[in-house]
């Protein structure tokens, strides 16, 4: 498997940061076709059309909304014909609903990242039906200039990745957003608090990316016993409300991701 030719359907935000992804890579924009209605203009040397060619492509990358699958599914299945892999980055949409609507495809691949692909830095879960060990490899290649590609080891992971990787840089926004505001309301300029807090993160995430020790150990290094950050993590670790917070979250997400799966299967 080259993929040297492939075909993204729906190049919306998530279709896109992967595109740009792989064209900040160096890949060579010729492999690439977009179909999209809406698109106002694609990068340089990226085809871009409004309908759907009479052409065979080595992959097909979904890129739609999941609730638009039935709808454009009939067209698209002559496109996901033998010898092309089927790549879908539909939230909640499992294999065996995609098998049951691209049946001749000859192999299907899941894919959850998330808009960090657009600089090289998602996380990329992958679950596949179709492809042996040369295959997955093939895959790996093709997904690691957007980031770091993980096989899940089951499909039913997908509604957690989902939540962690996929929604996951909402809820770090919102964190960013929660510690400039605190910051702001204590008597800071908003502007500089939001500078100040954006600065922060991504120091800090640069530096647990590089560093042998883990988050928790790396918070417990930087606090002092009885200093100015061990006193805010006391307020954090009270009845592990935090921890509590974030796995009420993401259980959310997980179940809306269920609820998805559950809608596409009919």
């Amino acid at each position: 498997m080259t993929f040297d030719s492939i075909l993204i359907i729906g190049c919306g935000n998530m279709g896109g940061a992967m595109l740009t992804g792989w064209l900040a890579a160096g890949m060579d924009p010729a492999r690439f076709t977009v179909v999209d209605p809406v698109l106002a203009e694609a990068p340089r040397g990226v085809t871009l059309l409004r309908d759907l060619p009479d052409a065979r492509f080595d992959a097909v990358l979904l890129g739609v909304k999941p609730q638009l699958l039935d709808s454009v599914a009939p067209a698209i299945a002559a496109l996901a014909s033998k010898g092309t892999t089927l790549f879908s980055i539909l939230a909640g949409v499992e294999l065996d609903s995609l098998s049951a609507r691209f049946p001749d495809a000859s192999a299907l691949v899941r894919i959850m990242p998330n808009l960090a692909a657009a600089i090289g830095k998602s996380p990329i879960a992958l679950f596949a039906r179709g492809l042996d060990d040369a295959g997955k490899a093939s895959v790996t290649a093709l997904m690691q200039p957007l980031g770091a590609p993980e096989w899940l080891a089951a499909e039913s992971e997908f509604d957690l990745v989902t939540a962690l990787a996929g929604s996951g840089p909402a809820f770090v926004y919102r964190f960013i957003d929660a510690l400039a505001e605190g910051a702001a309301v204590l008597g800071l300029p908003r502007a500089q608090a939001d500078r100040l807090a954006m600065a922060m993160v991504e120091g800090a995430a640069a530096l647990a990316a590089a560093s042998p020790h883990g988050p928790g150990e790396l918070a417990r290094r930087v606090a002092s016993p009885g200093g100015t950050t061990q006193a805010g993590l006391d307020v954090l670790d009270a009845g592990r409300s935090l921890a509590q917070l974030i796995e009420t979250s993401l259980k959310a997400a997980q179940d809306r991701s269920a609820e998805m799966a559950a809608a596409a299967r009919g």
